[in-house]
């Protein structure tokens, strides 16, 4: 390999940049990294039909529609255990927000085996998942 006059300046140029930076300190900073501190309110449960389960959950402090949908899957998880299912999969979930108060209104199917479809969750994962995440369950 042939190192030309110009590479020399260069390899100095990056290494004196990269010498410049310095790692940077957690302090006052949550989860994530950048100030995410949640605040789980409500899950309200409601069975529609057969096996097809409604969820009303409601939170602050989230940063978008997927924090919300997060916390309606670890209540979704949570209850097709405690109904003795292993598996659930998602229909749909809307989310509204009004200042600071995030909502969701979402609905799963439960089931003893794993369901047909992209949207299907493991219930025993998604909960452990959530346990590890500070994300509370039904």
């Amino acid at each position: 390999m042939i190192i030309s006059r110009l590479h020399i300046p260069l390899a100095a140029a990056t290494l004196a940049g990269l010498s410049a930076c310095t790692p940077q300190t957690g302090s006052g900073v949550t989860r994530d990294g950048g100030g995410f501190d949640p605040h789980y309110t409500s899950v309200d449960t409601r069975l529609l039909e057969g096996d097809l389960v409604n969820f009303h959950v409601a939170m602050t402090g989230a940063r978008n529609e997927k924090d919300v949908h997060d916390y309606a899957e670890c209540a979704a998880a949570q209850y097709a255990l405690i109904r003795g299912f292993g598996f659930a999969r998602h229909v749909r979930t809307t989310t509204n927000n009004q200042g600071d108060l995030w909502t969701g209104d979402a609905v799963y199917t439960i089931s003893a085996a794993l369901p047909r479809g992209l949207k299907t969750i493991d219930a025993e994962v998604i909960v452990a998942n959530c346990e590890d995440n500070g994300i509370p369950t039904v």
